[in-house]
């Protein structure tokens, strides 16, 4: 029964569905094994197997879910994000260097009905033109909180990604209104 395995059970089946090297330049395929980030060229990495299954399990993606690829690089996140979606989900990856993009498009060969990848626009986080989407991947670090793409986000759903060095799980709630905060002196 779809969606009935623990998470860890079906990012555990993701990964052995979507091998890692399948995805790496085949200079670096040999260290498919190895845990640790993996140049891609263009000054891009694909990212180490652990990094990926912790974001992969703060996301807590489900069967049917409408995802958004921030960042997809090579496509192997994307890959896995649509092996948890299933063939009812749907994702959507965004990666900003065009040549990155291109081996995304060749590593998704055959081309799967459920994903759908775009060249990012450096004015525009995400993909705004098809939110909301259900869950939020972003595989490249933020200073801030990049509020742009948490708009794009489904109230009830779930943004991960690193600000400042650390990984963040946010959850969206909608919308209320409150005074502002205000960081007044001391004294």
């Amino acid at each position: 029964m779809p969606g009935s395995a623990t998470p860890d059970r079906r990012i555990d089946d993701a990964f052995a569905a979507v091998p890692r090297e399948r995805f790496l330049p085949p200079d670096q395929r040999r260290f498919a094994a190895v845990d640790r980030a993996l140049p891609l060229g263009y000054d891009v990495t694909n990212s180490q197997p652990t990094t990926v299954r912790d974001m992969l399990t703060l996301l807590g993606v489900e069967p049917g879910d409408r995802v958004l690829d921030v960042g997809c690089g090579s496509g192997w996140s994307t890959a896995l994000l649509a092996h948890l979606t299933g063939p009812t989900g749907y994702v959507v990856g965004v990666e900003l260097v065009p040549e990155v993009l291109a081996m995304a498009l060749g590593n998704l060969r055959p081309r799967r009905p459920n994903v759908e990848l775009h060249l990012a626009d450096p004015a525009v986080l995400g993909w705004p033109a098809q939110a909301p989407y259900d869950r939020v991947l972003v595989s490249a670090d933020a200073a801030t909180l990049p509020n742009a793409l948490v708009r794009q986000v489904r109230p009830g759903g779930v943004l991960v990604g690193p600000v400042a060095g650390e990984m963040l799980r946010v959850e969206r709630h909608g919308r209320y209104v409150f005074v502002p905060l205000l960081q007044r002196p001391p004294g």
